[in-house]
Order: C-alpha cells, then structure tokens, then sequence
C-alpha cells in the first residue's frame, strides 16, 4: 500500500511538471513572473545565505586548525581542507538545505493558499495553464539565481576563514592563503554549481508539487509546507550521494 501510494504521488508530479513545461501563453507576462520569482526567491535570500556562509567559513577553519592542524602536518592544511569543505558540500549541498526551508515553505504555502481560496480554479475556469503560470517561473527563477548564490556562499565563507586568521589570529593568513591556494581543481567549482543547478529544481518543483495540490482547508496548507521542506530536503540528500559519486 505504501509503495502505492508513493507511485501515485510519483505520477501526479511527473503529470505536473508536464503541465508545467509547456510553452508560456503570453511571453510577456512570464518573462513578467520570472523577474519577480528571481528576486522574490533568490535574490531576497542572500542575506541570510551570507551571514550563514561567513561563520560556518570561520568555524570551519577554527576546527580544522584544532583538530586536524599538527606538527606532523603542513601549516597550509587548515586552509586546504577549509577550501576543500565549503566548495564540494557546503556551499552546494548544506547551503540548499537551508534554502529548502526559507524557499521550499514560502512556494508550498504560496500555492496552498492560492489553491484553498480557489484562485488556481478561477484561472482554470479562464482557460489558464495555472501550472505553467504560477509554477514555471519559480522553477527557471531558482534555477538562475542560484549559481549566484553558491559562488557567493563560497567566497563568503573563505572571508570568513580569513576573519578567524587576522581578526582571531588562529593561523597566520599567509599559511591560509597557500592552503586555498594548494593544488586548486576548478573542476571541484564546476561540481558545485551543477549539483546545485539539480538542488535548485527539486527546492522549486517539489514544494510547488506539495502546494499545488493542496486539499481542504488552511490547516492543510501548514502540512503541505512542512511535507514540502521535509520532502525537499530528503531529496536533496538522496541526490547528493549519487550526484558526488558520478561527478567526482
């Protein structure tokens, strides 16, 4: 009966983003939508991916420094492994978890909403694709913006290394300079920004799944929201052991 279930929701959101992907009906109103999707979504949330980058940078390079760093070992290590954490899963994998709550909650109970106050059947009614207008420009928002958000996850967060070396003198900057500096791979840059751009679809899609579908009233929409963030960020998890693996 699970497994049932599981295929039934499988099918309704594969036949949802059927819908989804279909040729806008006026090009204008959604270039319109997905202006105001980027900034709403992305652009809004860089705030907080800054703040969380900085210190998670900063506390990175502490512990690397006191738990790792050893007379036995180069004094760059600290820097290479602080660089070599916050490209290939934190600013890729843990910073689109926190991103799943913030974003995945606002999509899920945006289309709740709209759905139990019947505004999705009013634009039904009018001959409307509700889900390629309300949904698609979210999705291709979260998908544009958040290479952005990555890159500027990753060089906060080696600000926030460099904060710990002159401010908290843990490790003198010329040792953490040559550590993010030793044996650099761009390929390991390019890894980020496609796990993400995968991470960006399932933070977009899948709340928008769990709002769009909402049924009866506005306690439900509660649920959909929290089925949506716990949803989301399975799935983000899930992938990012497959997507490392056939990436590396």
């Amino acid at each position: 009966m699970l497994i049932t279930k599981w295929l039934t929701i499988l099918g309704r959101y594969v036949m949802l983003m059927g819908r989804t992907f279909a040729v806008p009906e006026r090009m204008r109103m959604f270039l319109k939508q997905y202006v105001k999707e980027m900034a709403q979504l992305g652009v809004n949330s860089i705030g907080i991916v800054l703040l969380i980058s900085f210190f998670i940078g900063a506390v990175i390079c502490i512990q690397m420094k006191l738990n790792i760093q050893s007379p036995w070992m180069p004094r760059w290590v600290s820097g290479y492994t602080t660089r070599e954490i916050l490209l290939l899963e934190f600013s890729s994998s843990i910073m689109c978890l926190i991103l799943a709550g913030k974003v995945g909650s606002n999509i899920a109970s945006e289309l709740g909403t709209m759905r139990v106050t019947q505004q999705i059947d009013a634009l039904e009614i009018m001959g409307v694709n509700s889900a390629c207008y309300l949904i698609l420009p979210k999705i291709m928002g979260m998908l544009t913006i958040m290479p952005f958000l990555v890159i500027f996850s990753s060089a906060t967060g080696i600000l926030g290394a460099y904060g710990t070396a002159f401010v908290g003198h843990v490790l003198p900057p010329d040792d953490l300079t040559l550590g993010l500096q030793h044996s650099f791979n761009p390929w390991f840059v390019y890894m980020s920004l496609i796990k993400s751009e995968f991470f960006a679809f399932i933070i977009s899609s899948v709340p928008a799944f769990c709002g769009y579908t909402v049924e009866g009233g506005s306690v439900n929409v509660g649920k959909a929201s929290t089925d949506a963030v716990v949803t989301s960020s399975v799935l983000i998890l899930f992938s990012d052991v497959f997507l490392t693996q056939l990436l590396s």
